[in-house]
C-alpha cells in the first residue's frame, strides 16, 4: 500500500469506527506519546538501558504502526498529501545527500 492509499484507509477507518478525528492538538499529543513508546522500546532493547520484564513483550512494529496511524491522521486533517510531500522530500534528500554521505569518512 502506498502512502496515498494508507491515508485513504485511515480516513475510511475514522469515518466507520472512530466517529471523527481528534483535534490536531490532541493528535499531536498522541503522536508524541506514541513516539515515546517507540523510544522506550529502542532504548531498552537496543540501547544501554535494561529492559523490564513488562516491556519484553512489547512489539516494536505495532508501536511504529501506531506512530504511522496518528501521523496519517494529522496529514488527513490538515489537508496534506503525504505521498506528494514524501516524494518531494526524497528527491531533495537524494540530490542533497548522495555525495555528502558517500564522502563521509565516518560512514566507511
Amino acid at each position: 500500500m502506498d502512502i496515498k492509499n494508507a491515508q485513504l484507509a485511515v480516513d475510511d477507518w475514522i469515518k466507520q469506527h472512530g466517529v471523527r478525528y481528534f483535534n490536531e492538538l490532541t493528535n499531536m499529543a498522541q503522536l508524541t506519546e506514541e513516539v515515546g513508546e517507540v523510544a522506550r522500546i529502542i532504548a531498552r532493547r537496543y540501547g544501554e538501558q535494561s529492559e523490564k520484564e513488562s516491556d519484553k513483550s512489547k512489539d516494536l512494529g505495532e508501536e511504529l504502526a501506531d506512530v504511522l496511524f496518528v501521523l496519517l491522521c494529522l496529514a488527513n486533517q490538515t489537508g496534506i498529501d503525504l505521498q506528494d510531500s514524501f516524494d518531494k522530500k526524497l528527491d531533495i534528500k537524494t540530490k542533497r545527500d548522495h555525495d555528502r554521505h558517500h564522502n563521509n569518512k565516518k560512514l566507511k
